[in-house]
């Protein structure tokens, strides 16, 4: 075990995390997400039994967000005339809120097909048991500067 490190997050994730350079995508996958055929050329790392909430508070503690891009949190958005509400969503908003001063404002949305378009050029896919429809995010790694 290491100080500082939450313990949600695993060897394999935290090497992943640290290989990953700026502009490099993460994706959080809720349980229904195709994360090994969307993830043919990514590292695929499975977080069986684990929400995605839990997971993104983990790895934003860890891994800064894009500064020079106006939204480096990407969410699937909900496909037209599909009736559900999304409350995880506000879930997210809260948790970049806190490590993000430009807050909801980092966060965009996708079409699900943009969205595995998307997902299918990121580093890496974090397939989770998230249950709520509408969980996956993608985030886009930023710069460590000096002194952080």
């Amino acid at each position: 075990m290491l100080k500082g490190i939450p313990p949600i997050i695993s060897p394999l994730m935290l090497k992943t995390l640290s290989e990953m350079g700026h502009g490099d995508t993460l994706v959080i996958a809720d349980g229904n997400f195709p994360a090994e055929s969307v993830g043919k050329d990514a590292v695929v790392i499975r977080c069986d039994g684990h929400g995605v909430p839990e997971l993104l508070r983990a790895i934003v503690t860890l891994l800064p967000l894009d500064t020079y891009v106006d939204q480096p949190v990407t969410l699937m958005d909900v496909v037209e005339g599909d009736d559900v509400d999304t409350p995880i969503w506000r879930e997210y908003e809260s948790i970049v809120a806190g490590v993000d001063p430009r807050g909801t404002e980092a966060i965009g949305k996708l079409e699900r097909f943009d969205f595995y378009d998307r997902a299918r050029g990121a580093y890496c896919i974090i397939a989770t048991s998230e249950r709520a429809q509408y969980a996956n995010v993608i985030l886009r790694k930023g710069v460590v500067f000096p002194g952080e």
